[in-house]
């Protein structure tokens, strides 16, 4: 495929992810690829911030799904194995509760039947037997036609879920993750438990398709640590591209993409300068295109139904400490009461009265923890900026939250983190610009939320988008799977015949030269685009 596309410019907006897995696959199909970056660094969400005991991270924890890893490190003729030391997680997570029951869940899921029948009795045991079958039907019927295919074809996913004996209940009109779990879960702190699912793509339980359940067969296929943190994969990620002849450049916000009769001609950069390009693939929040904030002529790139309603934020706490009271694993949760007082504010868009949270001890994953400050991650779900930001005595109550809670659940830091090492939904709006501080794009609430995701083809000719505002989604291996849709849609469009035309339909879902502005150039007002 890559005769067609055999130096073309191309320039990436943004090195998250899903930009670094496009970026590879481009350089080494034979693109002259530039990757501009605003930040100093690759990653995009995937970021760490300095602490005593070193970089914490202040993004994704853990890598699932390795299979799509290795497709972008085949791209480029590479092993994983040979620039990244993986460890497995045989425990996948501990899970705390208020009380004091205890359960940790296994990558083999025999192992976690029975840990659950410890734990709950028989019942619960039988129950999470029969969602583990369910899961396992349903992820094999719509791995292929959802999550692996460019686009989600609607004729193949019926056909898929007729095929499927016992996963028809998933699909019902109206039934939300929260209510598909009630009936299958007698067991209270099973249905919280996995309910948490729509967190990892910024929803809430009774507000998400039941579909969601699929993220166990995700995580019991496997979770594996990045040695030294997820940070080394965007490093591994930027080698790579640099390998097949990519260009960086950090510290360059890109202000606008220009066009030259309606297709993509440039990008111009916040420093004065402008890059010539034949194509544009954008990694960021597609809020952002809708905005204008790349400029007005690329607006009608995506339609409002793929960037809004927005989902959830989160408040972050990255930072090092000495633990004491309870013995913790890489993946940790720690769970309020009653679900409802988190989810019930949070979907009205207020900051929730009580609060799980999510703690990864990040020096847990891959051997035994130092003896002095470990590095902590925290997590704590957030509504999206709205109407009106959050106060500064919002964001001090929170960290009072956190601190509260994991005091009474019986652990405590020394020393403890102050509200410094946070950072809340205004922080995630100014480093994505576009975003809202929504950190998952657009909400995955409603049946169907995954049809409104933006695609890879975007409704300017030559702008396409990747990320985890893309199809198929968000988090770490479905940013990456963007990416490569992403790429393979360009190289698939540069090949002779192949489909170069602007669709005006809605989006299914290199050093670079300089530019000299024509009439036909955009020139809207500037911003900086992030990633």
């Amino acid at each position: 495929m890559a005769s067609g596309a055999s130096g073309r410019r191309v320039v990436v907006v943004g090195a998250g992810v899903g930009g670094l897995a496009a970026a590879v696959r481009l350089a080494h199909a034979g693109c002259r690829v530039t990757v501009v970056e605003a930040a100093a660094e690759p990653g995009g969400k995937m970021r760490t911030v300095d602490s005593a005991a070193g970089p914490v991270d202040a993004g994704p924890t853990v890598l699932t799904l390795r299979r799509v890893v290795e497709a972008v490190f085949a791209a480029a003729g590479a092993r994983v194995e040979d620039h990244l030391h993986l460890v497995p997680q045989p425990v996948l997570a501990r899970h705390f509760w208020p009380d004091g029951s205890v359960l940790d869940l296994h990558a083999d899921s025999e192992v976690s039947a029975v840990a659950v029948r410890d734990w709950g009795g028989a019942r619960a045991e039988q129950d999470f037997r029969r969602f583990h079958r369910q899961t396992a039907r349903a992820f094999a019927a719509f791995d292929a036609p959802v999550m692996q295919s460019p686009r989600i074809n609607p004729l193949a996913v019926a056909r898929a879920a007729l095929a499927a004996p016992g996963i028809l209940p998933m699909l019902a009109p109206g039934m939300t993750l929260d209510r598909w779990l009630r009936g299958l879960f007698r067991e209270p702190r099973l249905r919280q438990l996995f309910g948490r699912y729509a967190t990892y793509v910024g929803g809430v339980p009774k507000q998400v398709p039941a579909l969601l359940g699929l993220i166990w067969q995700a995580e019991c296929a496997g979770v594996w640590v990045v040695e030294g943190g997820m940070h080394r994969l965007a490093r591994a990620l930027e080698s790579l591209a640099l390998r097949g002849g990519a260009v960086f450049r950090y510290g360059t916000a890109a202000e606008r993409i220009l066009l030259h009769w309606g297709r993509v001609s440039g990008v111009a950069l916040a420093d004065g300068s402008t890059l010539a390009a034949d194509e544009v693939v954008f990694n960021g929040d597609p809020a952002a295109l809708r905005g204008g904030l790349l400029g007005r002529a690329v607006q009608p790139a995506v339609p409002a139904a793929a960037t809004e309603p927005r989902s959830l934020s989160a408040r972050v706490w990255s930072f090092a400490a000495v633990p004491q009271g309870r013995d913790l694993l890489h993946h940790n949760v720690f769970f309020t009461d009653d679900p409802a007082t988190e989810f019930g504010p949070l979907a009205a868009g207020k900051a929730p009265e009580a609060a799980s949270h999510y703690l990864c001890a990040q020096d847990r994953g891959a051997g035994a923890p130092p003896r002095g400050p470990e590095r902590f991650e925290v997590i704590q779900n957030a509504p999206p900026l709205g109407g009106t930001p959050p106060t500064l005595q919002e964001d001090t109550r929170c960290h009072a939250m956190m601190t509260a809670h994991f005091a009474r659940m019986g652990l405590t830091f020394g020393p403890a983190p102050d509200q410094v090492t946070m950072t809340a939904p205004q922080g995630f709006a100014r480093m994505f610009p576009g975003s809202q501080g929504a950190i998952y794009g657009r909400s995955p609430a409603g049946m169907l939320a995954a049809f409104r995701r933006p695609t890879a083809q975007t409704a300017v000719a030559g702008l396409w988008i990747c990320g985890g505002g893309a199809h198929p989604g968000a988090g770490v291996p479905m940013a990456m799977q963007s990416g490569l849709h992403a790429a393979d849609a360009l190289l698939a469009a540069a090949q002779p015949g192949g489909r170069t035309s602007v669709s005006m339909s809605r989006p299914t879902a290199m050093p670079g030269g300089t530019l000299t502005a024509s009439r036909m150039t955009d020139s809207g007002p500037s911003a900086s685009s992030g990633s």
